[in-house]
């Protein structure tokens, strides 16, 4: 098993320490770039999964792994959320191809839209049991749930193991700050408060994340770490790119110095209790001691049927058991609801006192938009309909 660090076991800022104890750094220094190019002897064109993988790779976001995982971490991922060495994983972290011709031991180049990110040194070369692979990390084979579509449709036929060197990362409208920057600007000793979100954030999410700072287990000056995803996500979901003027947006109207902004690449894969635990790693390595967990995070529908595939609290309850072994907390998801007398308050409060909720659903919400009606401000920002209505 991996050391389990606890809350004691700072790192010198007085910042939580990455997860594994250090924070992996895999971009070459400058003066070695061009060698490192040389040495390349085949090359992939990185989908948009692969280059937020590899962003996250490259600047420890997924520390303590250095690479892309081998088969037998695959594997032991894919069976226990584990990797060999004992650390959690959600979800594995793999390369894909459909070249026959590079072959372990090969120097590959990453390229991704014009740009150099990463030298492969090709470790393990396998052909995945994709069956076995979305009934282990998603719960179900159906080809209904977006992520099982992706690895079946979009993936594709070798994964690709071995370390990484960091060419370059990806550029990207939405600026995404490093761990090491973030965890640059964060207080020292203090409680951090992650944030996660991959759509538009209304008023009901501002309530929500500005009230777990009060939460029990929250410490007085804690802060939110407000670090919503922007790569790739459900095909309904709204653009990265339009998603970041709302939140840019928003940063700039709410002047709070307890509300830090950051934005995250990576690729949903909207798996539920894997998911949460995935998450949890990534914010613990940006600094965070602290996770909100919302009701049915990262779950998703069938297309077909309508019908859930995680349960509502199946993500919540994983991650508080994951929680301990990561040195982190979960900041349950408050039940917030609208109500005429008392603005956002939970729903058992108003349901205790008789209070009038006010309803507003996502498709009313997206019709209201389309047609140009006005959008109830305790729904949302002045600002952020703005912008969706631009777009």
């Amino acid at each position: 098993m991996a050391e389990n660090p606890t809350f004691s076991s700072k790192n010198p800022s007085g910042v939580i320490a990455p997860y594994g104890g250090h924070l992996v750094n895999l971009i070459v220094p400058e003066s070695q770039i061009e060698e490192v190019k040389k040495s390349a002897t085949k090359k992939i064109e990185c989908s948009d999964r692969n280059a937020c993988d590899i962003e996250l790779l490259l600047i420890g976001g997924f520390s303590p792994e250095t690479g892309f995982m081998k088969e037998d971490d695959y594997n032991s991922v894919v069976d226990g959320f584990r990797t060999t060495s004992g650390y959690l994983f959600g979800l594995p972290i793999v390369l894909d191809t459909d070249d026959e011709y590079i072959s372990i031991g090969d120097q590959v180049l990453c390229t991704y839209k014009g740009q150099d990110l990463a030298v492969l040194q090709v470790e393990d070369k396998w052909e995945p049991d994709k069956v076995k692979e979305a009934q282990g990390c998603y719960g179900t084979t159906s080809i209904e749930h977006p992520a099982v579509r992706m690895i079946t449709t979009e993936r594709r036929r070798f994964y690709l193991g071995g370390t990484l060197k960091g060419l370059e990362l990806p550029k990207r409208i939405f600026p995404c700050k490093t761990p090491a920057q973030v965890r640059s600007e964060l207080p020292s000793g203090e409680d951090v408060v992650a944030f996660q979100c991959r759509n538009p954030i209304h008023r009901a999410h501002y309530e929500l994340f500005t009230r777990a700072l009060h939460a029990n287990n929250v410490s007085e000056k804690a802060v939110v770490l407000v670090h919503p995803t922007c790569g790739p996500t459900q095909q309904d979901d709204i653009p990265g790119t339009i998603r970041f003027q709302t939140y840019e947006r928003l940063a700039a109207e709410v002047n709070d110095e307890r509300i830090r902004w950051a934005y995250l690449p990576y690729a949903m894969h909207m798996a539920g209790p894997r998911e949460a635990l995935q998450h949890m790693i990534i914010r613990r390595n940006y600094g965070c001691t602290h996770f909100i967990i919302g009701r049915d995070m990262a779950g998703c529908k069938s297309s077909l049927t309508g019908e859930d595939f995680y349960g509502p609290y199946d993500a919540q309850n994983f991650a508080q058991e994951c929680a301990p072994e990561l040195a982190m907390e979960t900041v349950p998801s408050l039940n917030l609801v609208f109500t005429d007398e008392e603005g956002y308050v939970t729903a058992e409060h108003a349901e205790a006192r008789g209070l009038h909720v006010k309803k507003l659903s996502g498709t009313q919400f997206r019709k209201m938009l389309r047609s140009g009606e006005k959008i109830p401000e305790w729904f949302a920002f002045k600002s952020v309909v703005e912008v969706l209505r631009n777009a």
